[in-house]
């Protein structure tokens, strides 16, 4: 009895204290997105979001990759995104850790416990039960958005040969992305869904990778926050995808991602970028020289 209630007031003080210090605190973002329609015109805005009530979860940023690019991009987008979440922890908002497969790694840490122990909170709709790469998926669905604009049936290592072998190469999350005492470290729905009920989270940012696999389908992505009637978007300087420009549509990689954003955008949720938190120029991966 007394382990339960020191744990109870464990997260409370969790919860309580980050929103107390920043209640105030408005995010100001450009957010883009495209008419369902074809052509899907681009709409632009800005939008005010509370930061109390806005978290920013952070999508399988992993120590390592069995795809060799995949993992470099990964690690030159660390630093950058690094800075970024300071801005946001700083105004209030909170930062969730989303590392999916490898939470274990975490399991004694008041990160994990605090998504662990948030009070349960019935969710208005049935949460995804298939399971896919570890956790439970949010599958595409055709007749809602239809295709994605890039082929990645070939698990979209951009690697020339030899091709990367498909192995389980991460361990936890980069080590360059800090976890602060007030973060909650998760990659289950239920446990994500308790968090932002526990603390009135109407917002949510996704950030991380890969947008057309894990950042859409996983079971705290954009995919099953937009069904949760939460309002969503998509930090879009801050993330990648696995595409092969082997494969059709055959532009290069970047131009792939830039496709797979504009789905997101037509279907999904707005998307705006870390410009909007930094001042400076939005993140630009090296390789990409468009």
């Amino acid at each position: 009895m007394e382990l339960s209630v020191n744990r109870a007031l464990s997260f409370l003080l969790l919860m309580v204290l980050p929103a107390s210090l920043m209640a105030d605190e408005k995010l100001t973002l450009t957010m883009r997105s495209r008419a369902k329609d074809a052509p899907a015109k681009e709409i632009s805005g800005k939008v005010e979001w509370k930061a109390s009530a806005t978290a920013l979860i952070i999508c399988d940023m992993w120590d390592d990759h069995w795809c060799k690019s995949a993992a470099r991009r990964v690690e030159e987008m660390t630093g950058p995104l690094n800075e970024v979440v300071k801005k946001f922890r700083d105004q209030g908002v909170f930062i969730i850790h989303a590392p999916s497969s490898v939470v274990d790694f975490y399991r004694n840490t008041p990160q994990r416990r605090y998504a662990q122990n948030a009070p349960f909170a019935k969710p208005p709709i049935k949460l995804s039960t298939k399971d896919r790469w570890g956790t439970k998926w949010c599958w595409p669905d055709p007749e809602f958005e239809g295709v994605l604009p890039i082929d990645d049936s070939d698990m979209g290592c951009s690697c020339k040969e030899p091709k990367c072998e498909i192995r389980e190469a991460w361990t936890r999350q980069n080590k360059g992305i800090e976890i602060l005492g007030e973060d909650a470290i998760t990659d289950n729905g239920q446990e994500a869904f308790n968090l932002l009920s526990a603390k009135k989270i109407e917002n949510v940012i996704l950030c991380g990778v890969h947008l057309n696999m894990c950042v859409l389908g996983r079971p705290f992505g954009i995919r099953q926050m937009v069904k949760l009637g939460k309002n969503v978007a998509l930090m879009r300087d801050m993330t990648d995808t696995m595409y092969n420009p082997q494969r059709p549509p055959g532009v290069d990689h970047f131009t792939g991602t830039d496709l797979v954003v504009a789905h997101v955008e037509r279907y999904w949720c707005p998307t705006f970028t870390s410009a909007d938190l930094t001042g400076k120029k939005p993140f630009r991966f090296a390789a990409d020289k468009r």
